[in-house]
């Protein structure tokens, strides 16, 4: 049986962290392949079309054979479920072992997510870490601290009150500080995003003029 993962994301842009967490999965897991899957409507967000995301992800992958693009084309006005993107890849890649590779932060909103009792026991879920902050300074050094470790275990009790049992793992990686929205801040301030995006993406960025304006 394969191993695939799933690599779902605005991806508003791409940058080198993404690419981290990608290999890591890959080469810790010893996964067949990565599928990158950019999400044509964010939840709660407004971001640059997805047309321009899902050709600057296409661009940064294009020299990494393990990982592809996703052969799913939702139609324009669709909801992007999760549920949904998994049974449509298990028709599309039968007889595979499921990863779904998701960010610290997104992990901790699984038990609000649409059909999570379905969807969840359905994969195997590997956690990048995030840096976190400290809540407080206190003199013991683990009060007022949280670790992503501990952030995720908070998550696994909440799905075990909704009697969802998940299979989980952290990526053994260091916390990526990266962020696209810390791209596009520079990119409005005319400031270089050199190595913080791979240079598919940074030339795609600047033929298009991206995220010039806070509309973007």
């Amino acid at each position: 049986m394969g191993q695939m993962a799933i690599f779902g994301g605005t991806f508003d842009p791409l940058h080198w962290g993404h690419l981290i967490v990608a290999e890591t999965a890959w080469s810790q897991l010893n996964l067949d392949q990565v599928i990158w899957i950019p999400t044509r409507h964010p939840p709660h967000k407004r971001g640059l079309a997805y047309e321009h995301r899902r050709l600057m992800v296409e661009q940064a992958i294009a020299n990494y054979p393990a990982f592809v693009l996703s052969p799913l084309e939702t139609a324009s006005c669709a909801t992007d479920y999760a549920i949904t993107t998994l049974k449509n890849l298990q028709d599309v890649y039968p007889d595979h072992h499921w990863y779904w590779i998701i960010g610290r932060d997104a992990f901790q909103t699984l038990p609000r997510w649409y059909c999570r009792e379905k969807l969840i026991p359905a994969c195997d879920w590997l956690v990048a870490p995030r840096p976190l902050a400290v809540a407080t300074t206190t003199n013991s050094p683990q009060e007022g601290i949280e670790t992503p470790l501990n952030c995720c275990q908070q998550v696994v009790r909440q799905l075990a009150r909704q009697d969802i049992t998940i299979r989980w793992q952290m990526l053994q990686m260091p916390e990526v500080s990266i962020s696209s929205s810390l791209i596009r801040q520079y990119c409005r301030s005319g400031r270089s995003i050199r190595d913080l995006v791979p240079e598919a993406v940074r030339t795609y960025i600047t033929t298009h003029n991206l995220y010039a304006s806070r509309d973007q």
